[in-house]
């Protein structure tokens, strides 16, 4: 395997979010939650977990009525997916190699 692949970051909800996240600044909880098509139970949860290792920032902000909740990649969370993205991609690149001649026996 890889040694930049993040088993971490390659659980599909994670990768959803951190992709979702990494070409943006701060994101609102409500359009993260609609793009990955998460519960608010189920994204809290992945957000926690990624807040944990450092790869998210979460904010809370007090407006009028309401809490808002924003969310963004760290730096070392925006390197974590970059690692990980480039470790998919050689991962996809071997995957697309042409296959040995296997008629004929190794010598």
């Amino acid at each position: 395997m890889d040694a930049s692949f993040d088993e971490f970051l390659h659980a599909p909800a994670r990768l959803a979010i951190v992709a979702l996240l990494a070409p943006v600044g701060w994101a609102d909880f409500t359009f993260v939650r609609d793009s990955v098509g998460a519960s608010d139970s189920a994204l809290s949860k992945q957000l926690s977990a990624l807040a944990a290792k450092g790869y998210v920032q979460v904010r809370k902000q007090k407006a009028l009525r309401a809490q808002r909740t924003l969310v963004r990649l760290t730096p070392e969370g925006r390197e974590a997916f970059r690692r990980h993205a480039l470790a998919l991609e050689r991962i996809a690149a071997a995957a697309r190699a042409p296959e040995p001649d296997s008629a004929d026996p190794p010598t």
